[in-house]
């Protein structure tokens, strides 16, 4: 299975968006930055969440969106 995941910084409060195939190993190098796991995606493909994660980061409609969704999880 392959990712898309949303991190939260807990001090700084900056959302970072990526993708996977291993969620918990990511996470786990993310820890200096002190991350929340706000919200993820699996997908059987990789292209499929190499493109999602693609969209989310350019896409600026399609990135608000989710953050209004996630509105009270990124707060």
């Amino acid at each position: 299975m392959y990712y898309v995941y949303i991190l939260k910084g807990r001090v700084k409060k900056e959302i970072y968006i990526g993708y996977s195939n291993d969620l918990q190993r990511r996470f786990k190098e993310h820890k200096h930055k002190d991350p929340e796991l706000v919200y993820y995606e699996a997908y059987k493909s990789e292209k499929d969440a190499r493109v999602r994660e693609t969209k989310l980061k350019q896409h600026g409609q399609t990135k608000r969106r989710l953050k209004e969704r996630l509105r009270h999880s990124l707060t």
